[in-house]
């Protein structure tokens, strides 16, 4: 576990936390580079895992079944004793962690659930996927969209994570299809451990935000400053603080206990004059 000072950003590490990481959609495992290359520097055991249809697993089709199976996967390959996981998943990553940490809560020491917090369900669902069958039509599926959406949102070291791991040019509709299918919602409410939602200020999934934090009393809300949809990316130093800060309490919170899940007793960020960090706005009731 770490031993931390006031500063919770400063952590000494005396015994490696398992993180994993779980993307978002038409993107893969390599939008976490600053992510995983700054935790692991930090003294953590990070793994970054492709959804079906993306990155690495292009060729495997995206059902609820097999997402989730890459998650279980990647938990089995961080922490092969079994031993819980801290589990940070960005939008379509989110609600397949949610989801996951409903069915296997002794799997999941704490739930990141980042820029997830819209209901996948009724007409703007079917909307994103109407749109995405339209884009899919186009001679190149997308790609020149994709990336010129990309190059105008996000900082150049995004834009080069963000498209390192390829463009999953054919699985829009199947993974939002399969999002659908989820009850986000119900999953939160579930899980018995600690949550965050971790979000960006300007991100346009922070539709139904009071609802997702309202689903159960252990979840935070924690605004990423200046952050569009894809926070990680657009601030990627405050979204890996927030983690620090984050996994700094749970391993303070479970020091000397073996019990995954136990609920933190203080707040999951604080301010640090060195690094930015983001906002707490409330606790779930």
């Amino acid at each position: 576990m770490h031993a931390i000072d006031d500063d919770p950003g400063e952590v000494q590490m005396t015994e490696a936390t398992a993180i994993l990481l779980v993307h978002g959609i038409r993107t893969s495992s390599t939008m976490w580079r600053h992510q995983v290359s700054a935790l692991t520097d930090a003294g953590y055991r990070v793994l970054a895992i492709d959804l079906p249809g993306h990155g690495t697993s292009t060729d495997t089709a995206f059902t609820v079944d097999a997402a989730l199976g890459s998650i279980d996967a990647g938990m089995n390959a961080l922490a092969p004793d079994g031993e819980p996981v801290i589990l940070v998943g960005l939008s379509l990553g989110g609600y397949f962690a949610m989801a996951y940490a409903a069915k296997n809560p002794d799997r999941v020491l704490g739930l990141v659930a980042a820029d997830c917090s819209a209901l996948p369900l009724g007409l703007p669902l079917r909307g994103y996927i109407t749109l995405a069958d339209l884009i899919h039509c186009m001679p190149d599926k997308g790609l020149w969209l994709h990336t010129e959406m990309v190059k105008r949102t996000l900082p150049a070291s995004g834009v080069s994570d963000v498209m390192a791991g390829g463009v999953a040019l054919d699985v829009m509709a199947t993974g939002l299809t399969a999002t659908g299918q989820l009850d986000p919602l119900a999953d939160l409410a579930a899980y018995p451990g600690p949550i965050w939602l971790l979000n960006g200020q300007f991100d346009h999934f922070r539709l139904h935000e009071r609802r997702f934090l309202a689903a159960n009393p252990r979840a935070r809300l924690v605004v990423v400053g200046g952050a569009s949809h894809l926070a990680s990316l657009s601030q990627p130093e405050r979204f890996t603080a927030a983690l620090r800060r984050i996994a700094a309490e749970l391993d303070a919170a479970g020091a000397g206990s073996d019990a995954p899940g136990t609920a933190p007793a203080r707040s999951p960020v604080d301010t640090s004059a060195d690094t930015p960090a983001p906002s707490i706005v409330r606790q779930g009731k």
